[in-house]
């Protein structure tokens, strides 16, 4: 033992953290789980799936919130977002500011106290987070709704790091927000796969969509675009790994795999359903079982706990995520979800999942699932649908998931069985005593966490102004304009 602690000191290697791991996480932006370990079969993914080979894959993960800066804020807290007042995307960046609760603080600060060397970038030398090559390293995205200190983080990369330090890195990439929303966009991408990764782009005729979007040549090409943007991603992470293992690292770090929320699609990003909610979720490293896949229900924010605990960090009380990869854990019975204004679209939507159901309650049932949108409609698979509607040209499915001026006050489904969640189950009266159980376990945690729910009209005021600032293009600033008058309008009215 002496010989060993002599070794270490001429190293020049700190005994407080000769037995500390790294944590390294790649959190991937608007991307579903459209990997070949989980069942994708258009594309193949090599570096995500030899992760979960090495590791604990998780069938069934879920974002507690389906848009970035409202995920990110509680995963870098491992707090639900409506905890916390961070559930309004993209708020708290201007006159109205957002400070987190007491005994709640960004875990980055956890890490720091206990000796860590905490870092945000792309992971790569010469590449930034779209893996494009570059001589310009940048810190990552935070996309924080809360007023946070930026020396929380020490730098981009875990290379200046003392000897002997250990890291918490977080590689951050654009993944699935590279395909662009244009034909330019397609067009660019699709060279880039050729000339950059010598590969073909993906066929479009191969591509299988949910059944509510049609086979429409846009919808389609958009679609295999996108699984590019999964294959750039999984280019992205073997190199990572790749130089983990080459600097004699990778044996000594916790590797967790992740994305934000899913697909942007019509029915994806901002929403709580399978195609916005579910994630990818892998874990490789120190302590961690080869090939092993758990089924249980877990949620994003619980990254943050597992992550403190492996490097010995005491997990705060007051955390709501929890240390998933504890022997003593407990399966979840039920995980938890919200979705609140996006830009201007303002909306209030809660989930509840079980083993067996996924329960939706809409608290604006008398707006349109497809409401207006700056951001969403500025992309060219929502003008297309939009067109495709107004010529009559969508089935009834389509119709009446996309495009009813209504929605339904509650939603209900075996989401196992029904992938998409297509069959709505709450007026069917077998299904009546569970609709019950949903509605209270719902009730409960909006009760429990002291969920705030709508931001009064001036705090509206505030938050679309601010947003409406930062938006360079004018006639995008006038739609959103145009769009948060509606928006006024509507809450007035009560709709």
């Amino acid at each position: 033992m002496k010989i060993i602690l002599l070794f270490l000191l001429l190293a020049g290697v700190s005994l407080a953290h000769a037995d500390k791991p790294n944590v390294l996480w790649f959190v991937v932006d608007d991307m579903s789980a459209n990997f070949s370990c989980y069942g994708e079969k258009t594309i193949k993914t090599p570096a995500v799936d030899r992760l979960a080979m090495q590791g604990l894959l998780f069938t069934r993960a879920y974002a507690t919130s389906p848009v970035c800066s409202t995920f990110r804020s509680s995963l870098i807290t491992g707090m639900y977002q409506n905890s916390i007042g961070s559930h309004h995307h993209r708020s708290g960046r201007g006159k109205h500011r957002i400070q987190l609760p007491d005994g709640v603080q960004p875990i980055p600060e956890l890490f720091q106290k206990a000796g860590y060397y905490t870092c945000i970038g792309s992971g790569l030398e010469g590449f930034d987070y779209r893996s494009m090559p570059t001589t310009r390293q940048k810190r990552g995205k935070t996309d924080y709704n809360f007023d946070w200190e930026t020396k929380t983080y020490d730098s981009h990369d875990w290379a200046g790091r003392k000897k002997g330090q250990p890291f918490f890195m977080q590689v951050q990439l654009h993944g699935g927000k590279m395909r662009g929303a244009s034909e330019s966009g397609y067009n660019t991408l699709e060279k880039r796969m050729a000339d950059q990764f010598g590969m073909r782009p993906t066929l479009h005729e191969k591509i299988g969509l949910p059944p509510y979007y049609p086979k429409d040549p846009i919808i389609l090409r958009d679609w295999a675009t996108y699984l590019d943007t999964v294959r750039i991603t999984d280019w992205h992470v073997g190199q990572v790994m790749q130089r983990l293992e080459t600097e004699d690292i990778l044996k000594n770090t916790l590797v967790i795999f992740f994305t934000d929320h899913g697909i942007s699609h019509a029915r994806g990003k901002q929403f709580l359903y399978d195609e916005g909610t579910h994630i990818p979720l892998i874990i490789r490293g120190p302590g961690i079982a080869k090939g092993q896949k758990r089924s249980d229900l877990v949620e994003h924010i619980d990254v943050a706990a597992l992550s403190l605990a492996a490097a010995g960090i005491e997990i705060p009380k007051k955390m709501e995520g929890t240390d998933i990869l504890d022997p003593d854990h407990q399966p979840k019975e039920a995980v938890y979800g919200a979705r609140d204004r996006c830009g201007e679209a303002a909306d209030r939507v809660r989930s509840v999942r079980t083993d067996r159901y996924l329960y939706v309650k809409n608290f604006y049932p008398q707006r349109p699932h497809l409401m207006p949108s700056n951001y969403k409609d500025s992309k060219i698979i929502i003008k297309r649908l939009r067109q495709l509607n107004a010529e009559k040209k969508l089935d009834a499915l389509a119709e009446k998931l996309l495009f009813s001026p209504t929605r339904p006050a509650e939603e209900l489904y075996l989401y196992r069985q029904d992938r998409w969640q297509t069959d709505n189950l709450a007026n069917d009266t077998k299904h009546a005593k569970a609709l019950k159980d949903m509605r209270k376990r719902l009730g409960q945690w909006i009760e429990k966490i002291g969920d705030p729910g709508p931001e009064t009209p001036e705090v509206y005021a505030l938050e679309t102004e601010d947003q409406m600032k930062s938006t360079r293009n004018a006639a995008s600033r006038e739609n959103y304009r145009k769009n948060s008058e509606i928006y006024k309008r509507w809450a007035a009215s009560g709709k």
